[in-house]
């Protein structure tokens, strides 16, 4: 098994490379069976960005700060638990941006697309789904739509579901709502198209964020899965993805 060793600029991260390299040898991403990124959630995010292309499969190391999307780091019999790990297919979101200029931008989001205010005014946002206006105006700090696996980042520190990773659903849900004051969010079939239309936007300007890829001063904003991009991931049978997020539904912490 051929194997590409990815890590964060950490130290700690770095080292790790060194000795993994030196155990296992290391080869380009083009060439490899598997791609072992060493980092956090954050460094495993941007290697799925950068890699999903390849369409190989990733099996993380957790070396950072986080690591919900990642295994425990450990240098013997690389290999054979690869071999034994449970595999989790992650569909992302693609963003469409449209700006006051009228240019659009597309980026894919892994955990989120969340749209913000850029001032000390709330935004004041239309949202619809499947083009029908569900909601003519919230007045909010802002909006998300979160896969399945994105459900326990953001999406949970703004209130929001944490959704089972097989479940086919994405959850919408609004940051510090102002109106409605009793709208909490929504969960939504996996194939819904989720139009989010910026109210006033030379008071109110509105920036919207595809994981790590922003765009300021938007006028619309349409979300949808992108099943064409979907990637893989490894995960210890003992720590499956799936286990994990059931599990977070009852931390204490």
């Amino acid at each position: 098994m051929r194997f590409a060793f990815v890590a964060s600029d950490t130290p700690v991260a770095q080292q790790a490379r060194r000795k993994l390299v030196d155990h296992y040898a290391d080869v380009p991403a083009l060439e490899a069976d598997a791609i072992v990124a060493l980092g956090g959630d954050g460094f495993m995010l941007r290697t799925l960005h950068a890699h999903r292309a390849l369409n190989l499969p990733v099996y993380g190391m957790k070396l950072g700060r986080v690591g919900f999307l990642m295994n425990k780091y450990q240098l013997d019999d690389l290999p054979g638990r690869i071999e034994r790990a449970h595999l989790a297919t992650l569909f992302p979101l693609e963003m469409c941006t449209t700006d006051g200029d009228g240019r659009e931008q597309r980026a894919i989001a892994f955990n989120e697309v969340s749209l913000l205010r850029q001032s000390n005014q709330a935004a004041h946002l239309e949202v619809k789904l499947n083009a029908v206006v569900k909601l003519p105006t919230l007045i909010c700090d802002g909006i998300m739509v979160a896969t399945p696996a994105g459900s326990t980042a953001y999406n949970l520190s703004a209130h929001g579901p944490i959704l089972p990773l097989d479940a086919n659903v994405l959850a919408l849900t609004p940051i510090s709502p102002f109106r409605p004051r009793r709208w909490r969010g929504a969960i939504l079939p996996h194939r819904t198209l989720v139009t989010l239309r910026v109210l006033d936007p030379g008071k109110r300007p509105v920036s919207a964020t595809a994981d790590f890829h922003e765009v300021r001063d938007v006028r619309l904003v349409e979300i949808r899965q992108a099943e064409e991009h979907g990637v893989r991931l490894l995960f210890d049978p003992e720590h499956n993805l799936e286990q994990r997020i059931l599990d977070e539904q009852f931390a204490a912490e």
